[in-house]
């Protein structure tokens, strides 16, 4: 890979916490990784298939970069689908050794870099696909991520990513154990940096017209939003939200948007 000097200044300090916290989550994530491995695409805590929702674009011959890969299953589907080269870019030394056992495992090798998704170490316009479910897309400060990744796409290169749709955090309280329920818990505007009671981790999330702001502010045009809602009789191992909840209201959200 193209690869530049790391840049001067220091990382923020969720960075340190969440790759603590990633180191502690990944051993929950090597069963669910082998599976998303071994599968065709499936998307988000209610694994929706591809087929379903259309979150992926033509990769073919192109090159493309996960933000936040953890266990790099969404880089092994871009392989699988023609993609030219895939790269993916995780700060949990942990979760990257899960991605190569993986990667050993199924005779699928592709780059992987331990960094954090606000500073990534290869050149400008490397890349014609950056991709993130959840990773960078909630646990990075996407006033830092997002200039990241349009710094890292060429002209007409397309970003994706998934993550919580903004109305389940407003109906989530900030208590230990929250569930989503059909009551508003929070203030939507100044939605951005979110804190939990019973773990150390840091997430990010904005309202919709901080976003399209965002994103226009870096050179995106965005082309699409898609809501996710849970397929009839789903489940999941997750517990911040219930099927019940999904199917009436989106609890995930896709941004689909291009470099101009």
């Amino acid at each position: 890979m193209p690869r530049v000097a790391n840049r001067t200044g220091g990382l923020p300090d969720y960075v340190s916490r969440n790759r603590s916290a990633w180191d502690g989550y990944a051993a929950e994530y090597v069963i669910p990784g082998r599976r998303a491995w071994a599968g065709e695409p499936r998307w988000g805590i209610w694994g929706i298939p591809e087929t379903a929702v259309g979150v992926l674009p033509d990769v073919e011959g192109r090159a493309t970069l996960e933000l936040g890969c953890g266990t790099a299953y969404v880089s092994s589907w871009l392989v699988r689908r023609g993609a030219r080269s895939a790269v993916g870019v995780d700060l949990s030394p942990r979760q990257l050794q899960t991605a190569r056992a993986l990667q050993e495992e199924f005779g699928l090798r592709f780059p992987l870099i331990r960094a954090a998704a606000e500073r990534v170490p290869i050149r400008d316009a490397s890349f014609d696909l950056v991709i993130s479910e959840y990773g960078a897309a909630i646990w990075s400060d996407p006033y830092l991520w997002i200039p990241e990744a349009a710094r890292l796409l060429r002209p007409d290169g397309e970003l994706v990513f998934l993550g919580n749709a903004a109305l389940s955090l407003l109906c989530t309280p900030g208590t230990e154990g929250a569930v989503a329920t059909t009551a508003l818990s929070r203030d939507y505007f100044g939605m951005h940096r979110f804190e939990w009671p019973d773990d150390q981790s840091v997430e990010f999330h904005l309202g919709y017209g901080d976003w399209i702001r965002l994103l226009r502010a870096n050179g995106f045009e965005i082309e699409d939003l898609i809501e996710l809602r849970a397929p009839a009789g789903a489940e999941t191992r997750y517990e911040h939200v219930s099927p019940e909840w999904a199917r009436r209201w989106p609890a995930e959200e896709v941004w689909k948007a291009r470099r101009r």
